[in-house]
């Protein structure tokens, strides 16, 4: 499989432009977006600048979002923690030792709407990073923001919703493939007709990325995953321009400045290509690529954090420069632990000094033109295109994931690069090169270690307030719902607006979908 060569070359000439400008580049805002999706860019509104948190209780994160509001934040980004995220409540044996730990614990109505306390949620974009759970998380977001007044169709944000690249990278998944993409079609529909401006799917290469493959692997098994996904929705019932739109697609930023520019520019010429010559879009929103970025977590060190801040600046750099929408920057002392109120503070000041003091938002697609970026463009789009015509092949992205294909590509990059970094061919500077003696270490956040406790006093309240035989009946209706074809989020916003647990509900679930077990 072809992969991008390092770079041999010293510099790159015009000679070497093989590409009509109309057909490969276009101007910004017009096909095949490879200059960006719109024509002003940032010099009409700047990328959404979030900054991922959550962690403990509801009431602690949501100091945190009005902290970071304050601070400039233009959109919430919420981070659940693990039981949340495989479908446990707080009192399961299951969830012992991680409620609360790598995100917020959410058990049930009374915990979202404790999250977004004083918040309006008419005005504010958030996001969600969460896919086994998605429909149950999104009702519970959607059950708070109707008890507010709120209208569902006036409502912003993205659920992560990408469970593909669960069984790919990271592991959070509950059901087995089939059952999980009807739960993501389930929703598209319904968000479709009730949830017009939500994103109902944040396609996620950062995992992929995250767990060791190359920027050429991450867009070829993101856009595999997007391919599989749409084809899902369409068998569905679905056209494909009353989804797309609504596609968006989450991406990493790692350490190669030049190749992370390239690569998102050569990401929406390849989703263009996508969505018109395989799916015939008609609608050029179906066919512009919207996305997400945050810097490499993988790439901070727990020696010398401080270094860190640097590494996240020029990702950050790299993003902006290749046409974000929507941005995070990672903390300094995020190899240690969970951000401080100061090491977020100054994640969230590095964009801000990138998009006020820079100059690098007065022009759409700055780098565009320059000999080096467009010869990389166009080779990571061929790499790009090799390998998704070889899954194709296999019969898609999940005939490759039930063969062991991406996650052993993926196994196979994240080995040669540990074996780059341990044989000095890879310059880590504080880790195998510029080491230090300091001992000086950050002040790092702790988590109240009695979260559990207290998550489990709330939902023995809560269970005892309710009306028992009510949620038992609601719950039956939604096995039964899971065991035929009706769409299953309504039914989900009734069960939790009855008060129904995020546990529970995965469990009626669980009845009838079972769980999966990786080869």
């Amino acid at each position: 499989m072809t992969e991008r060569s390092d770079t041999k070359k010293s510099f790159y000439k015009p000679e070497e432009e093989t590409q009509d400008y109309n057909s490969n580049l276009g101007d910004p805002g017009s096909p095949p977006f490879t200059r960006g999706i719109y024509e002003e860019m940032y010099r009409k509104r700047h990328w959404t600048m979030r900054q991922y948190a959550g962690y403990a209780s509801a009431e602690e994160s949501n100091i945190r979002y009005k902290y970071l509001l304050e601070q400039g934040n233009t959109g919430l980004s919420v981070a659940f923690d693990l039981p949340t995220q495989i479908g446990y409540d707080s009192d399961s044996p299951d969830a012992l030792g991680e409620v609360g730990r790598v995100g917020v614990a959410i058990d049930s109505i009374l915990d979202m709407d404790a999250l977004f306390n004083g918040i309006d949620l008419e005005n504010v974009s958030t996001s969600m990073t969460i896919n086994a759970t998605a429909p149950i998380i999104l009702s519970l977001y959607a059950a708070v923001a109707e008890s507010r007044g709120s209208t569902l169709s006036l409502l912003s944000g993205t659920i992560q919703n990408d469970i593909l690249k669960e069984y790919i990278a990271r592991g959070t998944y509950i059901y087995p493939p089939a059952e999980s993409l009807r739960l993501i079609t389930d929703l598209f529909a319904y968000c479709s007709q009730n949830m017009p401006n939500w994103n109902t799917i944040s396609i996620s290469g950062y995992h992929i990325r995250e767990a060791g493959s190359t920027a050429i692997q991450e867009l070829a098994f993101t856009f595999a995953n997007a391919i599989t996904y749409s084809d899902a929705a369409i068998k569905a019932g679905l056209e494909f321009d009353s989804f797309a739109p609504r596609i968006s697609f989450f991406f990493n930023c790692h350490n190669d400045f030049f190749e992370e520019v390239a690569k998102f520019r050569a990401s929406r010429r390849i989703w263009y290509r996508i969505a018109k010559e395989r799916f015939k879009s008609k609608n050029p929103k179906s066919m512009a690529l919207r996305f997400h970025t945050q810097t490499a977590g993988s790439t901070l060190t727990a020696q010398q954090p401080y270094v860190n801040i640097a590494r996240t600046t020029l990702q950050a750099l790299s993003a902006v420069l290749g046409g974000t929408q929507s941005l995070h920057t990672n903390s300094f002392d995020e190899a240690l632990a969970l951000p401080t109120e100061e090491s977020v503070r100054i994640a969230l000041r590095s964009q801000q000094v990138i998009a006020f003091e820079s100059g690098v938002d007065k022009v759409a697609d700055p780098l565009g033109g320059s000999w080096f970026i467009e010869h990389l463009t166009d080779e990571i789009e061929t790499a790009v295109f090799e390998y998704i015509e070889k899954i194709d092949g296999m019969g898609g992205a999940l005939k490759a994931i039930e063969k062991g294909y991406i996650q052993d590509e993926i196994a196979d990059s994240a080995y040669k690069y540990q074996q780059s970094i341990e044989d000095g061919s890879q310059l880590i500077v504080g880790v195998n090169s510029f080491k230090s003696d300091e001992t000086l270490k950050p002040q790092t956040l702790e988590i109240d270690p009695k979260i559990a406790e207290k998550q489990a006093d709330k939902l023995a309240n809560l269970k005892n307030e309710r009306n028992s035989s009510a949620v038992e009946s609601l719950l039956s209706k939604l096995s039964r719902a899971a065991e035929g074809t009706e769409n299953t989020m309504p039914i989900i916003l009734e069960c939790v607006k009855s008060k129904a647990t995020l546990g529970e509900i995965s469990d009626a679930f669980r009845k009838v979908f079972g769980e999966y077990t990786p080869r």
